[in-house]
Formats: C-alpha cells, structure tokens, sequence
C-alpha cells in the first residue's frame, strides 16, 4: 500500500478541492452526515459523478456474510472516499478506508476529515493483486 497519490490525479484533486469547499463554509463541528449531505452538493455542483453509501458485500472463508460494509461515496466509479468529523485521524480510520478498498476491489481511496480546524485528507493506493477481505 502506499499513501500518496499524486496531486497530479485529477480525480482525487477535485474531490479534495470539493472537500476544501465543504469545509471553508462549514468549518469544524458538525456531525459526519452533516458533512456527507454537502459534500454531495459540492460534488454535484462541480459535476463530479459519485454515488453515496454503497454497500459493499464482506467475505469470511469466500462466504458472503449478510453484515456489508457502506462507504460513504464512491466517486468517478472508481475512489472510495470515506468521512470523518474527529479531531484527530488515526490507524483505526486508516485501516477501515483499506478494507473499504479490498472489500470493493478498488485501488484508491481517500480518507477526509472534517472535525479539525482545517480539512485533513490521506490518500490510499492498494495494489489489486488480492481482493477479498
């Protein structure tokens, strides 16, 4: 896995530029549905195709468990973006958006934080050679 990818992605950069938007009119404090529910609107506005809370099916010993994981959005049909409102991120988080990515098959992700006085964000990368959870 690797942590950045380059600001030079144009996906990633106009979802965090959204982001960045959401948050210089928001500010800190609010709930994560909060956030979710403008981002969506940001994300419509710059024409950023993304759905919103999508389910995506766990396995344990290649059976499916009936307990899905739901990512926040799945932007370009490609990034998973998940959003926290806490004051601080950490490997709880991180290892949460990496099994959204294994789970759905994905290679990038981004985690975005809210609950900071400025808008937080890690990018993920993982290689697709195993993808199941």
């Amino acid at each position: 896995m690797t942590e950045n990818v380059g600001v030079s992605d144009p996906r990633t950069y106009a979802i965090i530029g959204a982001a960045m938007e959401v948050h210089k009119q928001l500010g800190c404090g609010f709930l994560e549905p909060v956030y979710q529910e403008a981002l969506a609107i940001e994300l419509s506005k710059r024409g950023i195709p993304f759905s919103r809370e999508v389910k995506l099916p766990v396995f344990y010993k290649e059976m499916r468990l009936n307990t899905p994981y739901r990512v926040d959005f799945i932007c370009f049909d490609e990034v998973a973006v998940e959003l926290k409102a806490i004051a601080h991120l950490g490997g709880t988080e991180e290892a949460q958006l990496i099994n959204y990515l294994k789970a759905s098959g994905r290679e990038i992700g981004l985690l975005l934080n809210f609950g900071a006085r400025s808008l937080t964000y890690r990018r993920f990368i993982l290689s697709n050679t195993k993808k199941s959870v």
